[in-house]
């Protein structure tokens, strides 16, 4: 069932409505950023690593919160959204924040303007995925390593073009490097790699999102004193790897089963999503 409807400042209304004016600076510059939550069964999963995120970017990102702008209001109206468009057993959930109207160097306020949506989700995301992804690397840009590369910003250029580019080339997903030709990440996912044993995965000081399936797998894989790193990865290294997989909060894992030339299994994503998502999802 589609959404007809989504919450913009404090009230619900129905979808197909303008909401942004030419002047925004979001629309205008990318001046604002994103978090998406999956929720089923009427609970926000992650929710409190969701919010750590949400908060802390709003901080970074000089946004000034009115005093009712608080976590359980946002609960509050992502729950209330996703039952009126009766997408509250399983659905993804977008909160978008943005500054207004503005040029440049005159912006009219630092409010942050929010913008929730909804869309339902099927069984086949509470599930590792059968068939493994096709991957390749995306060299025509480049993922930056800055203190707002963590942030899931709005200025989305470098991954929209990388999923432009494993669209015509029928990949599921590809892989963007950094300004030093090392990995960041997948267009919507952190990645991960195994090899003799060890997981790895590269440091938010590499220019990956601070995702919060990431966060959420290494506290469990160091709590089980599973072997892993976080530490740079080189393209060459996820070609020798045995096994490579990604990571968001929607899919929660998803096994790569080429990149490239190479091939890979998917023990270890088999083990971990069992061990850790199948009563989380």
């Amino acid at each position: 069932m589609s959404a007809n409807y989504l919450f913009y400042n404090g009230s619900i209304t129905k979808t197909g409505k303008l909401i942004i004016s030419p002047d925004n600076r979001s629309f205008r510059y990318g001046d604002g950023f994103f978090e998406t939550m999956k929720l089923v069964n009427g609970k926000i999963i992650l929710e409190e690593l969701h919010m750590e995120r949400l908060f802390s970017s709003l901080e970074r990102m000089q946004f000034q919160l009115p005093d009712y702008f608080t976590p359980a209001y946002v609960r509050e109206h992502v729950l209330a959204l996703a039952k009126k468009n009766y997408h509250d057993k399983l659905a993804r959930i977008r909160l978008t924040i943005f500054r207004g109207d503005g040029g440049l160097y005159d912006v009219n306020n630092h409010f942050p303007h929010h913008l929730i949506q909804t869309w339902p989700l099927d069984n086949s995301y509470r599930s590792l995925n059968e068939n493994g992804l096709v991957l390749d690397f995306y060299r025509d840009a480049r993922k930056g390593c800055d203190e707002f590369s963590a942030i899931k910003t709005n200025n989305y250029l470098a991954s929209v073009m990388g999923a432009l580019w494993a669209r015509q080339h029928k990949w599921n997903d590809v892989i963007l490097l950094n300004p030093f030709d090392r990995v960041a990440e997948a267009t919507i996912a952190n990645i991960f790699m195994v090899k003799d044993g060890l997981i790895r995965t590269p440091p938010l000081s590499e220019g990956p999102v601070n995702g919060v399936m990431r966060r959420y797998l290494l506290k469990k894989i160091r709590e089980a004193d599973l072997p892993h790193e976080v530490s740079p990865l080189h393209p060459d290294e996820l070609l020798q790897a045995s096994e490579i997989f990604l990571t968001n909060s929607i899919y929660g894992i998803r096994w790569v089963k080429q990149l490239g030339n190479s091939h890979y299994t998917n023990q270890t994503a088999s083990v971990l999503h069992k061990q850790f998502l199948e009563g989380l999802f």
